[in-house]
């Protein structure tokens, strides 16, 4: 349970802190006689690899550290092994700070431990850089121990330290790496919390939303690159998500805040940087995600652009750090000395230096503390503004009152508004009545295009319905003296103009008539039709001069108000032809078969045509079967209709038993069916016909209890391209073979020849 794993990491963390001596917990580092060999290990029947099996020493090779031997040359695995050396432990383990990628050890032909799951062809895939805790078994000293690694990553082996210790030790251990780590996320996490506080008393100041996306990524950075974390949830991969995501945001917060700190000098570079690692995180993120390539393959392409970055930005600030305030020259000291660190831990993580711990968590602390200090600076500052603002109350109350008055003029307005409202309202259920009638969309869009004059009047306008390609035709067009306005055509392709939004009107610019801005304000609604197939399309668009329709005292409420009916207005329209649509596609699709719920045979002769240039284009085999009930009309005659539809019935569920998913079972007629078997060959199509023949003698009918007996069928196959030039043949050539079934004595299947 994660509130256990939490309750045992605080316990853990207090006797670090109480007992800081057993923090270090005695340990003994492998430090000697490892080997390599690189390739993999041949295994035996038994699962076993050769090479633990076998001394060879001619095969391997001697290294200081377990880690990118020498020659690689592409090569993805490598086996080390070391001899173990002795000591007096309780519950001895083997530590390993990290291994790239995957590993399997063995130890005496039998494996021990394992991280990442291995193929056949000894691969795998990316699992996560956690620590590793290998339970070593009794008697282990003196004896050679195994390492089986793959890694298609730039570095392969063991990194940073392997060592052996006491299980309790090894917890305390990881605590205390872990802790500084741990308190300092803590404390740049308040102060990321303080910023946003201070974002929201100073929406002008947007410097603090970035600082605190910086502070709360760094902080995310640390605790979950910290070894305790899998203290807390042991998710590997999890917990590098967690990482990449921050340490890819880093430098989206950084060049957010120089954006905003630069924008008098139009920071264009800067602006380019964050947009860029911006796409860099998503695309990194959600390709590791999708398993298009792992997530370690991520980090050395961004090293290095972090790193191109970084001197770009260094070379911009250069240019102008002396123009800055103070509070930002300090961030920027901050900033500087945690990219630094940053850089040193990078260099280490790629082998350009030594292995050692680099206290990123103290260039968080330095910058955790400059933004304390400017926080309170600024708090400061609010303080004095809180005075000013107390002055200028009376200022306040004089516009209080000019909008008052406002309101007043408004409210004759609204008047006025809501009897022009009550006619439209009239006219728009007249329109809608008349829309419900229509048959089909067709008709439905000829009587809108004549009503519309009437719904928009007094706004002069036009309406432009879908075309052919992507662009819309005028089909209508009123209150206009000519020259008209507005375009003759709009081109999806050009871009269509917006639908307008309250309370504003939106200045449009056509997309013909050059770069002429249009003369007045125009209002634009989408007319959207939605529909099971196509789903949601915009058939219509209206424009509408929107100037001059209200005196000045009154425009800003009266054209608020006309745009809100007029949006109402289209919206009911457009839910209207939404159901003529629907009520099309229905009548248009309704091919199920009301008595035995199998397609019909409008369905059968749209599917048969589909599926014959299906297989005729990807060459591949098609079998149809037509199945007859033997002596249905005796059946008939003797038990009667009721009694012959119940059978036709049970006789489609045996159908819809015998035959696969991808399979379509159609009611033909009467007493007839057909069965399209895409991919079927002429032998399958065979089998499955006899297999239906046996099926349908061995269910009796029964009908009001009463067992009526059984029935027998008759079926034709034929195939494509077994039989026929041309798919589409098999239907006749189907129907001929089982005319000679029936002939020869029905209860028979009959290959078309």
């Amino acid at each position: 349970m994660p509130s256990i794993s939490l309750l045992r990491l605080i316990i853990a963390l207090l006797l670090a802190l109480l007992m800081p001596a057993l923090a270090h917990g005695a340990s003994q580092p492998v430090t000697e006689g490892w080997e390599y060999r690189w390739g993999d290990s041949p295994f035996t029947e038994d699962g076993i690899p050769e090479w633990v099996l076998q001394d060879a020493p001619e095969k391997w090779n001697s290294i200081g550290f377990p880690s990118n031997p020498p020659g690689r040359e592409g090569r993805e695995n490598v086996w080390f092994r070391v001899t173990l050396p002795t000591g007096e432990w309780q519950e001895p383990v083997l530590y390993i700070f990290s291994v790239d990628l995957i590993v399997q050890v063995w130890l005496e032909g039998e494996k021990i431990y394992q991280y990442g799951e291995f193929s056949a062809q000894g691969r795998g895939r990316f699992e996560g850089w956690p620590w590793h805790e290998i339970v070593l078994p009794e008697n282990y000293e003196g004896k050679p121990v195994y390492f089986r690694i793959f890694s298609n990553y730039t570095d392969i082996g063991l990194w940073g330290e392997v060592s052996i210790m006491d299980h309790p030790d090894l917890v305390l251990y990881i605590l205390k790496n872990s802790l500084e780590a741990l308190v300092i996320a803590g404390f740049a996490t308040l102060i990321a919390l303080l910023a946003i506080i201070f974002s929201l008393l100073q929406t002008e100041k947007k410097t603090f939303a970035s600082i605190s996306l910086f502070t709360l990524s760094s902080a995310l950075m640390l605790v979950s690159e910290s070894q305790a974390s899998l203290l807390i949830a042991y998710q590997p991969l999890m917990w590098d998500y967690l990482a990449a995501g921050s340490y890819y945001m880093l430098p989206v917060a950084l060049a957010l805040l120089l954006e905003q700190w630069l924008t008098n000098y139009r920071p264009w570079v800067i602006n380019l940087i964050w947009k860029v690692h911006l796409v860099y995180l998503v695309g990194a993120l959600l390709g590791a995600l999708a398993g298009v390539f792992d997530l370690s393959s991520t980090f050395p392409p961004f090293d290095a652009l972090f790193l191109g970055s970084l001197v770009i930005i260094f070379a911009v600030v250069l240019r102008r750090i002396r123009r800055m305030l103070r509070e930002q020259q300090v961030l920027l000291l901050a900033f500087g000395f945690f990219c630094a660190l940053l850089i040193v831990d990078m260099a280490v993580a790629h082998g350009v230096l030594p292995w050692g711990r680099v206290p990123v968590s103290w260039g968080m602390l330095l910058f955790s503390l400059a933004v304390v200090v400017i926080s309170l600076w600024h708090y400061a500052g609010t303080q004095e503004a809180l005075k000013r603002l107390n002055v200028s109350l009376e200022e306040k109350v004089a516009e209080r009152t000019a909008k008052a008055e406002a309101l007043a003029r408004r409210e004759q307005a609204r008047v006025r508004m809501l009897t022009f409202e009550n006619e439209k309202n009239r006219i728009l259920g007249d329109v809608i009545t008349e829309l419900q009638d229509c048959l089909g969309l067709k008709q439905a869009f000829g009587l809108l295009v004549r009503a519309l004059p009437d719904i928009c009047s007094p706004l002069r306008g036009a309406f432009y319905q879908s075309g052919s390609g992507e662009r819309y035709d005028r089909v209508a067009v009123w209150g206009f003296s000519r020259p008209v306005p507005l375009p003759v055509l709009l081109d999806a392709r050009k871009g269509l103009p917006e639908p307008s939004r309250l309370p504003q009107l939106k200045q449009w610019q056509g997309a013909e008539g050059g770069d002429r801005e249009a003369e007045s304000a125009t209002l634009c609604f989408w007319v959207n039709v939605e529909s099971a197939s196509a789903g949601n399309v915009t058939e219509g668009i209206l424009l509408l001069e929107g100037d001059g329709v209200f005196g000045k005292a009154e425009s800003e409420y009266g054209s608020a108000r006309l745009l809100a009916a007029l949006d109402q207005a289209i919206q009911r329209i457009s839910i209207t032809l939404s159901s003529i649509a629907l009520r099309e596609e229905l009548q248009k699709f309704s091919y199920e078969d009301a008595l035995t719920g199998l397609k019909n045979r409008r369905y059968f002769d749209q599917l048969f045509e589909h599926e014959s240039a299906v297989a005729q284009r990807n060459d591949l085999p098609l079998s149809l079967l037509i199945v007859d009930i033997d002596h249905f009309k005796r059946f008939n005659d003797t038990h009667g209709h009721e009694a012959g539809d119940n059978a036709l019935k049970i006789v489609a569920g045996i159908l819809q038993k015998q035959f696969r998913e991808s399979d379509i079972v159609c009611r033909y007629g009467g007493e007839e069916f057909v069965v399209v078997m895409p991919g079927a060959t002429s032998e399958a199509a065979r089998d499955k016909a006899s297999q239906l023949c046996e099926a349908v003698r061995e269910v009796p009918i029964i009908h009001r209890e009463r067992d009526l007996g059984v029935l027998t069928v008759s079926v034709g196959v034929a195939n494509w391209p077994d039989n026929g030039e041309k798919p589409l043949q098999i239907l006749t050539l189907a129907d001929k073979a089982l005319y000679r079934a029936k002939e020869a004595g029905r209860d028979r299947v009959e290959i078309s020849g």
